[in-house]
């Protein structure tokens, strides 16, 4: 079970929170930082995702996107500029997010409230061609349970595309190796037509431990429930 103070649903948490980024190769003002405020996107987690885009095309013009843990808002600035103002973004974080231009929307939700799938099939465009998760785990400093808290968050974010993504849709989860990593992406393969493992110059500049799935067309819609996840990741390690 998550509880939502275990977890930090800012994807740029700073290094006193994160000890799976290697000390010696963090700058809090690298190029990605710099290159970020040049350009006016709101974090350098932004070139993640559009280092994946480019690799990847995954968004497309007039294409519904959700944003998992969006603030400050980066990811949503890429994706909207992907989908065009005939597209529809929306970001979700336990965080104020602040305006953003349309296409873009943001709400201050739990990403895993019981009462989420329901709002966002009435008031949030769903079902979406994609689904994207930079959440981070609130970490401890205990490197097997934050590997454990990671998967534990994508899994519960792979839980919600399944649930509201179309089936040619893509997502895209961060998740920290280690742990239960094999047996996610191995989850993931099940559910997934095509499952990639990707380390983005980005992350690979601070030295990070975390990875990109990216996973497209859902290979049996429905077939997942949320509370069933767990137990097949714990099956499968």
């Amino acid at each position: 079970m998550l509880f939502r103070e275990a977890f930090s649903f800012d994807g740029n948490a700073p290094l006193g929170l994160c000890p799976l980024v290697s000390k010696s190769s963090y700058d809090p003002r690298d190029r990605f930082f710099l290159k970020a405020k040049k350009e006016g996107l709101r974090a350098r987690s932004a070139y993640k995702l559009d280092e994946i885009q480019r690799r990847f095309r995954l968004l497309r013009p007039g294409g519904t996107v959700l944003d998992l843990g969006a603030a400050p808002g980066g990811w949503c600035q890429i994706a909207a500029r992907e989908v065009g103002p005939r597209g529809f973004v929306l970001g979700l974080d336990l965080e104020v997010i602040p305006p953003l231009p349309p296409p873009t929307q943001t709400w201050v939700a739990d990403a895993f409230s019981p009462e989420l799938l329901t709002r966002l099939r009435s008031d949030g465009h769903a079902p979406y061609d994609a689904v994207l998760s930079d959440l981070a785990p609130r970490t401890s400093g205990i490197r097997s349970a934050d590997e454990a808290r990671s998967v534990a968050l994508a899994e519960r974010a792979l839980g919600l595309a399944l649930q509201v993504l179309k089936p040619a849709g893509a997502f895209v989860v961060k998740v920290f190796m280690g742990g239960d990593f094999e047996a996610f992406v191995k989850l993931c393969k099940q559910a997934f037509a095509e499952t990639k493992i990707v380390k983005p110059e980005a992350s690979v500049a601070r030295g990070s431990k975390e990875v990109y799935l990216v996973c497209r067309t859902i290979r049996h819609p429905q077939s997942f429930e949320v509370g069933d996840l767990s137990d097949e990741i714990e099956q499968q390690g």
